[in-house]
Protein backbone atom coordinates (compact mmCIF):
# COMPACT_ATOMS: atom_id res chain seq x y z
CA UNK A 1 0.00 0.00 0.00
CA UNK A 2 1.20 3.49 -0.77
CA UNK A 3 1.35 6.22 1.81
CA UNK A 4 -0.98 9.09 0.98
CA UNK A 5 0.91 12.37 1.23
CA UNK A 6 -1.02 15.62 1.11
CA UNK A 7 0.91 18.82 0.53
CA UNK A 8 0.32 21.72 2.94
CA UNK A 9 -1.41 23.81 0.27
CA UNK A 10 -3.94 21.00 -0.32
CA UNK A 11 -5.16 20.79 3.30
CA UNK A 12 -8.74 21.93 3.74
CA UNK A 13 -8.82 24.34 6.69
CA UNK A 14 -12.07 24.92 8.58
CA UNK A 15 -13.12 27.46 11.18
CA UNK A 16 -14.66 26.31 14.46
CA UNK A 17 -16.25 28.31 17.25
CA UNK A 18 -16.40 27.37 20.94
CA UNK A 19 -18.63 29.05 23.50
CA UNK A 20 -16.68 28.75 26.77
CA UNK A 21 -19.62 29.62 29.02
CA UNK A 22 -19.54 27.26 31.99
CA UNK A 23 -16.95 24.92 30.46
CA UNK A 24 -13.88 23.65 32.32
CA UNK A 25 -10.55 25.26 31.39
CA UNK A 26 -8.54 22.07 30.87
CA UNK A 27 -11.21 20.24 28.89
CA UNK A 28 -11.62 23.16 26.49
CA UNK A 29 -7.85 23.56 26.12
CA UNK A 30 -7.21 19.90 25.28
CA UNK A 31 -9.92 19.75 22.62
CA UNK A 32 -8.85 23.07 21.07
CA UNK A 33 -5.15 22.08 21.00
CA UNK A 34 -6.13 18.79 19.36
CA UNK A 35 -8.02 20.61 16.58
CA UNK A 36 -5.34 23.30 16.13
CA UNK A 37 -2.70 20.63 15.58
CA UNK A 38 -4.92 18.81 13.07
CA UNK A 39 -5.06 15.54 14.96
CA UNK A 40 -8.79 15.28 14.28
CA UNK A 41 -8.11 14.72 10.57
CA UNK A 42 -7.41 11.50 8.73
CA UNK A 43 -4.30 12.89 7.03
CA UNK A 44 -2.52 14.33 10.07
CA UNK A 45 1.16 15.08 9.55
CA UNK A 46 3.12 16.09 12.68
CA UNK A 47 5.52 18.39 10.83
CA UNK A 48 3.02 20.42 8.75
CA UNK A 49 0.42 22.98 9.63
CA UNK A 50 -2.68 20.93 8.87
CA UNK A 51 -4.94 22.04 11.72
CA UNK A 52 -8.01 24.23 11.70
CA UNK A 53 -8.79 27.68 13.06
CA UNK A 54 -10.58 27.94 16.41
CA UNK A 55 -12.49 30.92 17.82
CA UNK A 56 -13.29 30.94 21.54
CA UNK A 57 -15.94 33.36 22.74
CA UNK A 58 -17.06 34.24 26.29
CA UNK A 59 -13.58 33.54 27.66
CA UNK A 60 -14.42 35.34 30.90
CA UNK A 61 -17.03 32.67 31.75
CA UNK A 62 -14.60 29.72 31.85
CA UNK A 63 -14.53 27.79 35.14
CA UNK A 64 -12.03 25.67 37.03
CA UNK A 65 -12.82 22.92 39.51
CA UNK A 66 -11.89 22.64 43.15
CA UNK A 67 -9.87 25.42 44.77
CA UNK A 68 -7.92 26.29 41.63
CA UNK A 69 -9.54 29.73 41.39
CA UNK A 70 -7.41 30.78 44.37
CA UNK A 71 -4.61 28.21 44.09
CA UNK A 72 -3.66 28.38 40.40
CA UNK A 73 -1.00 31.05 39.96
CA UNK A 74 0.30 32.82 36.85
CA UNK A 75 3.75 34.41 36.95
CA UNK A 76 5.15 37.46 35.17
CA UNK A 77 8.69 38.76 35.45
CA UNK A 78 10.01 42.10 34.26
CA UNK A 79 13.59 40.71 34.07
CA UNK A 80 14.68 43.21 36.69
CA UNK A 81 15.66 42.20 40.21
CA UNK A 82 12.54 41.77 42.30
CA UNK A 83 10.33 42.04 39.22
CA UNK A 84 8.27 38.89 39.80
CA UNK A 85 4.51 39.41 39.86
CA UNK A 86 2.01 36.68 40.67
CA UNK A 87 -1.67 36.55 39.82
CA UNK A 88 -4.21 33.95 40.89
CA UNK A 89 -6.69 32.57 38.38
CA UNK A 90 -9.49 34.72 39.82
CA UNK A 91 -7.40 37.92 39.58
CA UNK A 92 -6.22 37.06 36.08
CA UNK A 93 -9.84 36.65 34.94
CA UNK A 94 -10.49 40.19 36.12
CA UNK A 95 -7.29 41.59 34.63
CA UNK A 96 -7.09 39.74 31.28
CA UNK A 97 -9.91 37.18 30.88
CA UNK A 98 -8.52 35.58 27.72
CA UNK A 99 -5.05 34.90 29.20
CA UNK A 100 -5.77 31.63 31.11
CA UNK A 101 -7.28 30.01 28.02
CA UNK A 102 -4.42 31.17 25.80
CA UNK A 103 -1.80 29.88 28.22
CA UNK A 104 -3.55 26.53 28.68
CA UNK A 105 -3.72 25.94 24.92
CA UNK A 106 -0.19 27.23 24.32
CA UNK A 107 1.15 24.76 26.89
CA UNK A 108 -0.45 21.86 25.01
CA UNK A 109 1.06 22.74 21.62
CA UNK A 110 4.59 21.81 20.48
CA UNK A 111 7.38 24.06 21.75
CA UNK A 112 8.74 24.67 18.24
CA UNK A 113 8.31 27.07 15.33
CA UNK A 114 5.35 24.99 14.23
CA UNK A 115 3.74 25.29 17.67
CA UNK A 116 4.11 29.07 17.61
CA UNK A 117 2.49 29.15 14.16
CA UNK A 118 -0.35 26.88 15.26
CA UNK A 119 -1.03 29.18 18.22
CA UNK A 120 -1.72 32.06 15.81
CA UNK A 121 -4.71 30.06 14.52
CA UNK A 122 -6.42 30.47 17.90
CA UNK A 123 -8.62 33.53 18.43
CA UNK A 124 -9.90 34.17 21.97
CA UNK A 125 -12.49 36.88 22.67
CA UNK A 126 -14.16 38.29 25.77
CA UNK A 127 -17.89 38.45 25.20
CA UNK A 128 -19.87 36.89 22.38
CA UNK A 129 -18.83 39.27 19.58
CA UNK A 130 -16.06 38.33 17.16
CA UNK A 131 -14.97 39.68 13.75
CA UNK A 132 -14.84 36.27 12.01
CA UNK A 133 -18.46 35.81 10.95
CA UNK A 134 -17.42 35.95 7.27
CA UNK A 135 -15.55 32.64 7.73
CA UNK A 136 -18.82 30.94 8.80
CA UNK A 137 -17.40 29.03 11.77
CA UNK A 138 -19.04 25.76 12.74
CA UNK A 139 -19.69 24.96 16.42
CA UNK A 140 -17.14 22.61 17.99
CA UNK A 141 -18.64 20.19 20.49
CA UNK A 142 -16.75 19.79 23.75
Amino acid sequence: MDTIYIKPKDFERKWYIVDATGLTLGRVATKVAYVLAGKNKAHYVPYHECGDYVIIINAEKIVVTGRKADGKVYYQHSRHPGGLKTYTFAKMLQRRPEYPLEQAVRGMLPKTRLGRKLFTNLKVYVGSNHPHSAQQPQPLEI
